[in-house]
């Protein structure tokens, strides 16, 4: 149980433009404390055990690990850390995936700071919150006869390796990163490709693209 009432907070993005902007904000609010910053999902997880943040603001399209797994690898270190996601996508599967690795709060890149200070603080009382966009479309993805995102089919680890290859990450690296064979890396690769029905990465960076599941920032 957490025994003091100022709001630690770790701010997670690999731009130094948003996290300047986005720390300025919440300097200027009372009882919110950023207590450090981190650039991508490996360095996060390495704040969350050293510095034991209270909350966790992190954007979900991230480098090297991604938003995704660094969200699970946090919540099975510290499971008492509250994670609070910021995505320019609200399309499914992407959001739910997210609050099943553990993530407490989801919002959208374009909400202002005032939201982000309300999530803050209903995740640091052990709640959840989720923008109204957010919500919306997770409750039209279950409706009978919604159309349904090809990535739902994808396993945890090839939902992962599909994300680290539209981020245009060699077998190489995502093989070093995830602790995996290249040849293990290959196969998941090529599993997904078969599953979604696509021939190379760019056209499964463009059907990523056209699901919601990355930005547009995305190498094509």
């Amino acid at each position: 149980m957490t025994e003091h009432n100022t709001i630690r907070v770790l701010l997670v993005d690999d731009q130094a433009l948003v996290r300047t902007g986005v720390h300025r904000l919440l300097d200027d609010v009372a009882g919110i404390h950023v207590i450090a910053e981190a650039v991508d999902g490996e360095q996060a997880l390495a704040c969350v055990r050293q510095q034991r943040p209270d909350v966790v603001l992190m954007d979900a399209n991230l480098p090297g690990i991604g938003g995704l797994e660094a969200t699970r690898r946090m919540i099975a270190a510290r499971p008492e850390v509250g994670v609070v996601i910021l995505t320019s996508d609200v399309e499914e599967p992407l959001p739910a995936r997210l609050l099943e690795a553990g993530a407490a709060g989801c919002l959208t890149k374009d909400c202002d700071i005032e939201e982000i200070v309300t999530a803050l603080h209903t995740v640091f009382r052990k709640e959840r919150y989720i923008s109204a966009d957010i919500a919306r479309q997770m409750a039209l993805s279950i409706l009978p006869g919604g159309e349904h995102s090809p990535f739902e089919r994808l396993s945890r680890r090839e939902l992962q390796v599909m994300m680290m290859v539209t981020e245009g990450q060699s077998v190489q690296t995502i093989s070093d990163k995830l602790c995996l064979s290249p040849k293990t890396i290959s196969t998941y690769r090529y599993r997904l490709f078969e599953k979604l029905g696509v021939d190379n990465d760019v056209e499964l960076t463009h059907l990523a693209f056209r699901h919601g599941m990355i930005g547009r920032s995305a190498p094509v």
